[in-house]
């Protein structure tokens, strides 16, 4: 099989599955560092990982695309919290809502991910709580 249905039921399982057979088969070429954070720090289709260093997160960066590219696949829409990381990413493999931004001048934005908000500025997860103020009702029937 060579295409799959998007938005089927089976479409995050069959995501996943092409993703973990990616890095299964190219882990020998392009590392067991990339092949790791496919098999552990992806969900669905977002990956998030911590490295302790810029240079380690560019590497990661880099041999994951080139797995990925090697699978037919374009690994893009990447963030950082980290402006020397994003200054070594050319704009389109940037995640849309710091493109146009000048990364060593503007504040980094917030953005959703796993259903969280990331603070990319401080590195922080925040939840935003909405409490309606009117009464719920229900009927019984």
């Amino acid at each position: 099989m060579t295409v799959h249905l998007f938005g089927a039921t089976s479409s995050p399982s069959a995501a996943i599955f092409t993703l973990m057979k990616i890095a299964a088969d190219n882990e020998l070429e392009f590392g067991s560092d990339a092949a790791k954070f496919v098999k552990n720090d992806f969900y669905v289709d977002d990956g998030l990982k911590s490295v302790p260093t810029a240079a380690e997160a560019i590497q990661l960066i880099n041999s994951s695309k080139a797995m990925y590219m090697k699978g037919g696949f374009k690994l893009h829409k990447f963030l950082s919290s980290n402006k020397e990381v994003l200054a070594a990413m050319s704009p389109e493999n940037m995640a849309g809502s710091i493109k146009r931004l000048n990364v060593s001048k503007d504040s980094l934005p917030i953005e959703r991910t796993l259903g969280a908000e990331w603070c990319v500025e401080s590195d922080s997860f925040q939840f935003r709580i909405n409490i309606s103020s009117k009464p719920v009702t229900r009927s019984i029937i």
